[in-house]
């Protein structure tokens, strides 16, 4: 791997609207494919400021959060069921790409992917929830051990009864999608989200802020706050991101936090080392909200604990309401 094509961060100064196009008809498009090709598409209490919380059954208390390893090279785009999870992780994968993991409490959309394959960082990243049930489409054979051993349910194709589908209108390995009505039966609420997130009014101090660019080797996030909207508007290598359904996809709040990110005892078909993102620590971080950008500290002192956000002199940092993106970053 080229130490030097780690990720860098590039802030923006200046206030610019960008206005995000809307993929309209692809959702109708897209569930007509996925009912045709049911049968050939299976392969082997804290304040979360989303509102409008499920009523957890039994079941779903058990199974805590969902969590999707989402695809999103060039080919997975638009990606359908993003703008329903509550926190969207980002993380390097092999060759500098990047990959998502979508996490769903408070509400669980129709359908949710292109869905990938899982990481053993997933794993450290996930120890934060209780139990999650976490969807992939498979992984190295090596790590499978580990994914049985982690305290998790994992639910990839085949452990479940028609939750996954395939889509006939697009390649392989981009179209395999979950239903996550058949891995939970509603949605756990805003009680499984054992983040650490705070959630409230805007900080005083911070630097006021129109966009701000994240660049792994070989991927490219960009935030543009939006004041009509009052989100941070999502750019990917450059393209206003969009899903099938909700068209320009948009975060309340973004964080850029710096771990530590080694090589990993695993690698691709091609030989490309897995990086390994080190979620257990602590170090610095960037929030983005309301159009400002704050400097912080993060803190995670355990697995099972979630991560914590104070300024310098301790003080907790809040978050917007509404969805959180974070993007975990080698730091210098």
């Amino acid at each position: 791997m080229d130490r030097a094509g780690w990720a860098r961060v590039t802030t923006t100064g200046g206030r610019r609207r960008v206005r995000g196009r809307r993929a309209a008809g692809v959702a109708v498009l897209l569930a007509a494919a996925l009912t045709a090709s049911l049968a050939a598409g299976c392969t082997s209490g804290q304040d979360d400021g989303r509102g409008g919380t499920a009523s957890p059954d039994a079941s779903a208390r058990r199974a805590s959060v969902l969590a999707v390893k989402i695809d999103n090279v060039g080919a997975a785009r638009p990606q359908t069921g993003l703008d329903d999870a509550d926190v969207v992780y980002v993380e390097q994968v092999e060759g500098g790409l990047s990959r998502l993991m979508a996490v769903y409490a408070t509400r669980l959309p129709e359908t949710v992917g292109p869905v990938r394959s899982a990481r053993e960082s997933d794993l450290e990243l996930l120890a934060q929830f209780d139990r999650p049930t976490l969807a992939f489409s498979g992984a190295q054979s090596k790590l499978l051990p580990l994914i049985d051993r982690a305290a998790v349910r994992a639910r990839p194709p085949g452990t479940a009864s028609d939750a996954y589908v395939r889509d006939p209108d697009r390649a392989a390995p981009h179209n395999l999608y979950l239903r996550p009505g058949r891995l939970l039966s509603s949605a756990p609420g805003a009680d499984a989200l054992t983040t650490g997130f705070r959630f409230g009014a805007a900080p005083e101090g911070g630097r006021e802020t129109a966009s701000q660019t994240v660049r792994y080797p070989a991927a490219r996030y960009t935030f543009t706050w939006s004041p009509g909207r009052e989100r941070w508007l999502i750019s990917m290598d450059g393209r206003p991101a969009v899903t099938t359904d909700e068209g320009r996809m948009a975060a309340a709040t973004v964080v850029v936090q710096e771990v530590r990110v080694r090589r990993s005892a695993y690698h691709d078909v091609l030989g490309n080392n897995t990086p390994f993102t080190e979620t257990v620590g602590e170090g610095k971080a960037t929030v983005l909200r309301d159009g400002r950008a704050y400097d912080v500290r993060w803190k995670r002192p355990r697995p099972a604990d979630g991560t914590t956000f104070t300024t310098e002199d301790g003080e907790p940092v809040p978050f917007g309401r509404g969805q959180v993106w974070v993007l975990f970053t080698k730091a210098s």
